[in-house]
């Protein structure tokens, strides 16, 4: 907002002053609207809460010059592709964030392919990692739906697993807005056993795996979801901060793989 604008704010309050005290309120609330948007206008934007991040940003990329500190990806991991792909995306997401629920769509347009593009899994050259990374401060719900997802990965396997946080993705409206009582029903409807489900997610045995995630998300310098790090064999790092589009985060990937 430039200084005629901030000028035409004050210039209503002044106005408001000489006319009837019943319509003072109102012109100094749409005056102060004025000046307050001048004020957040004229500065830099305020710095986003630690552990916010890309989850209010929901963009932004970088690439690493120099090694990124992710866990090495082991059989424990949820793995989709080829675990002997010369790429690897590990994700760390949050299954209430609606950025990472663009993003998951976008992994699995990257993997699968379609509309004339290539599937980067379908070839084998890429595997996706999806790691929990639930912002509990945002999305109360997120930590349920981690744990629900990870009893559906032990009692289910890794097929389950992909599907159930497809599910949840494709069902959720995001911002804490999911009700948690289709996560059982859904768990059902991949062949888990109910009691088995719900022994489970009542156990709270996963909870140092989602805390280890997390903790695996902030060391690799995650500070928001989604948070993706690209990893090639010749241990060459790559980020990609926030739910980039597919062109930008095929250019990441297609980055990678040109890497001896």
């Amino acid at each position: 907002m430039n200084e005629e604008e901030q000028e035409e704010g004050y210039a209503k309050i002044e106005q408001a002053k000489n006319q009837s005290p019943f319509l003072i309120p109102a012109a100094i609330i749409v005056a102060g609207f004025f000046v307050a948007a001048a004020i957040v206008y004229s500065n830099k934007t305020p710095a986003l809460p630690t552990g916010v991040g890309a989850a209010v940003a929901g963009a932004g990329q970088q690439v690493a010059g120099s090694p990124v500190r992710a866990r090495q990806v082991s059989a424990q991991d949820h793995l989709l592709g080829n675990p002997a792909a010369p790429v690897t995306v590990i994700e760390y997401s949050d299954l209430e964030c609606p950025f990472c629920k663009n993003f998951h769509a976008t992994m699995h347009q990257i993997m699968e392919g379609g509309n004339g593009t290539d599937g980067y899994g379908v070839s084998g050259k890429v595997a996706w990692v999806y790691r929990q990374f639930p912002l509990a401060q945002l999305h109360p719900k997120a930590p349920d739906e981690a744990n629900a997802s990870e009893c559906v990965a032990e009692l289910g396997g890794n097929e389950a697993f992909w599907r159930y946080i497809d599910k949840i993705f494709a069902n959720t409206p995001s911002n804490n807005g999911l009700d948690l009582a289709l996560l059982p029903k859904w768990a059902g409807e991949l062949g888990v056993n109910a009691s088995a489900f719900d022994a489970c997610v009542k156990s709270g045995r996963h909870t140092k795996r989602i805390q280890d995630d997390s903790a695996d998300a902030a060391a690799a310098g995650g500070q928001g979801t989604p948070y993706s790090v690209v990893i090639t064999k010749s241990g060459k790092t790559f980020v990609i901060n926030g739910a980039q589009p597919y062109a930008e985060t095929k250019k990441i990937i297609d980055a990678a793989l040109a890497e001896k």
